[in-house]
């Protein structure tokens, strides 16, 4: 009888020890302000600029023969006031999905791959966030109640299709991605579709030595809004490598709208990134958006910043 606890004991650490191997839950986030001189069309204030900082929680449980199911939860928040940045908590990305040797099964709401598989895939400064992200990329999709597949790997090759249910929106939406990898030479697609609103973009990123170059080209119709009709939007980005040191150069050119007089746009961007370790890095850019009279992307901007990044 004195060798029963012993024996319970064994068994619970075995247990355990099980569980622990089948699931794993990891914190992650990224912490990103910086401070910035901006202008907006005449008037010029100095801020504590927040960019895309979040929190998350990422999980997996093996259940056997190669099957896993898996969540994803982040939430967003302003690291300069500490409120949140969006009304819903996890509006970053509240996902449940199945894994295995037939690819993944994603549900809820997250970012469209069409987006990543593109202009976020060339914006290598910054993230694609804040004051110097790309505000000329047309984003068509809808977010919430998605249902995704994801394709296992094929020799370098993954494609993603997903939709979004209707429920209490007017329309359904629609978006697929595909990545590609070929040594140093990265390419990717992506379409999206939301009742009337369209797009379409290539995506190309070569790196050669030191140097990373590369862009997308969009093709979209009422992007910013219905009845503007249909316009070309091309971006080109650029990164030197040079030990700690990162020097950045993209522009971007929004054609006219069909439909809307004297609505082209460009914006630029030179920035420097300091990498202190591969979490933390130091960085500083100017960044300047010359809009049409037209204002499609809300007018003149230019912005001056120095900021802080950690990823942890």
């Amino acid at each position: 009888m004195k060798k029963l606890p012993i024996a319970v004991a064994a068994v619970a650490a075995l247990a355990a020890g099980s569980a622990l191997a089948q699931s794993n839950v990891n914190i992650y986030g990224r912490m990103n302000v910086s401070v910035e001189r901006q202008k907006a069309g005449g008037t010029s204030t100095t801020v504590m600029q927040n960019n895309a900082s979040r929190i998350g929680f990422r999980g997996t449980e093996d259940l056997g023969g190669g099957l896993k199911a898996g969540f994803v939860l982040e939430h967003g928040f302003n690291i300069d006031t500490g409120a949140q940045t969006q009304t819903e908590f996890w509006a970053r990305q509240a996902e449940l999905n199945l894994s295995g040797g037939f690819g993944m099964l994603r549900l809820g709401r997250y970012t469209s791959e069409a987006y990543f598989a593109t202009a976020d895939y060339v914006s290598m400064h910054n993230h694609d966030t804040g004051t110097s992200s790309d505000a000329l990329y047309a984003y068509i999709t809808r977010d919430t109640n998605k249902i995704a597949y994801r394709t296992p790997d094929l020799g370098g090759l993954t494609v993603e299709a997903a939709m979004s249910l209707k429920e209490a929106a007017a329309d359904h939406s629609y978006d697929l991605a595909a990545n590609y990898g070929m040594g140093p030479l990265q390419l990717g697609a992506g379409y999206s579709k939301l009742g009337d609103q369209n797009q379409f973009a290539l995506r190309a990123l070569y790196t050669l030595g030191d140097f990373t170059f590369g862009g997308y080209v969009q093709r979209d119709e009422d992007g910013f809004g219905a009845g503007l009709g249909k316009r070309t939007n091309v971006r080109l980005s650029g990164m030197y490598a040079m030990g700690a040191s990162e020097f950045h150069l993209n522009v971007g050119r929004a054609g006219e709208y069909d439909n809307v007089n004297d609505s082209d746009a460009t914006q630029f961007t030179l920035g420097y990134n300091y990498n202190l370790s591969k979490r933390t890095k130091l960085y500083a850019f100017y960044t300047k958006l010359n809009d049409g009279s037209a204002s499609v992307y809300g007018g003149d901007f230019s912005s001056v910043a120095l900021g802080l990044r950690h990823n942890f």
